[in-house]
């Protein structure tokens, strides 16, 4: 694998510029975009991005956080507020995903997508209005363990960080989650599977091979 030195701003217009003649092979008239990555490597700030350098080059897009469709604490903490398991498996509500943001833009969908629905904070629903994303919109999608679903994704993108700046980038009362990301890596090697690969160890100038 050949890794390239970039700037964000360019990994940024590089990818708006691929995903202008993507093309879902299920037929559907919405592309759909993984930006995969642990928190602390920040895959939404890539995915919004995107959808700037998109939007200058008239295209619409929807970016959607995984962390928006958390499940309710009641259940995320099950097992406890620390349990690595219940977190990789558990937190996230993908029923909800499936019904509410990846069905509806399934061919013959009618392209209405919920934007989000739990907020972790206050632990309640966010009651938003749904988005009508027009024929050509693409769904910008981020959040960690995403391809680890079959969520129909068209085109995606793994933003990897090294144990090492993982350990470090992540905050100290989340170190817990880090086994969770080992397993990650060893089952699903999102840096092999994904189409393009971004090594962000240094959030300056982030390497990347696409």
């Amino acid at each position: 694998m050949r890794l390239e030195a970039i700037t964000w701003e360019r990994l940024g217009d590089l990818l708006a510029e691929r995903l202008l003649d993507l093309k879902p092979d299920d037929g559907s008239p919405w592309p759909r975009i993984a930006f995969d990555g642990a928190p602390a490597a920040r895959p939404g700030e890539l995915a919004h991005r995107v959808s700037e350098a998109l939007r200058i080059r008239g295209r619409s897009s929807l970016v959607v956080g995984a962390q928006d469709f958390m499940r309710p604490a009641s259940l995320r903490f099950e097992y406890g507020h620390e349990d690595v398991d219940a977190y990789y498996d558990g937190w996230f509500d993908t029923g909800a995903l499936w019904r509410e943001v990846f069905g509806p833009l399934d061919p013959g969908g009618n392209g209405r997508v919920l934007p989000d629905l739990w907020d972790p904070a206050t632990d309640r629903a966010t009651r938003s209005a749904y988005v009508q994303l027009p024929p050509g919109g693409l769904l910008l999608f981020h959040g960690p363990f995403l391809l680890r679903h079959w969520f129909p994704f068209d085109l995606s993108v793994h933003v990897l960080l090294s144990p090492g700046a993982l350990s470090r980038r992540t905050p100290e009362p989340e170190h817990w989650t880090l086994p969770a990301f080992r397993r990650y890596e060893t089952e699903v090697a999102p840096g092999t599977v994904a189409d393009v690969l971004v090594r962000a160890d240094d959030p300056r100038h982030p390497a990347w091979n696409g």
